[in-house]
């Protein structure tokens, strides 16, 4: 029983990578479409960006400045708060699947 759990973890574990570069899954996954919408262009609040179709650098500049805190508006506050579950590699994951929705 033991072996069969430790090879359940490990079989988990080398599945990580993979689900780790699935934008869209991270996507979900990390609760962006809570706040941006399911295609990320119907967001919660009207003042909330629509981020589909926007260039993948930019997108993940903002990620990347909202978790270092280098951006920080009223907006940004929430997001700041789950951004320390997301790596440098998923959010570029991430900003490349939300580049090539359509805006």
């Amino acid at each position: 029983m033991k072996q069969l759990v430790i090879g359940a973890l490990l079989g988990a574990f080398a599945l990580t990578p993979v689900l780790a570069a699935d934008g869209a899954a991270l996507y979900k996954d990390k609760t962006c479409n809570a706040c941006h919408g399911p295609t990320g262009n119907k967001p919660l609040m009207p003042d909330y960006p629509k981020i589909a179709g926007q260039n993948a650098k930019y997108i993940e500049k903002q990620m990347l400045d909202i978790k270092s805190g280098a951006r920080a508006n009223g907006n940004s506050a929430a997001m700041k708060g789950v951004m320390h579950l997301v790596s440098d590699a998923e959010i570029k994951d991430i900003a490349e699947y939300l580049s090539k929705l359509k805006p």
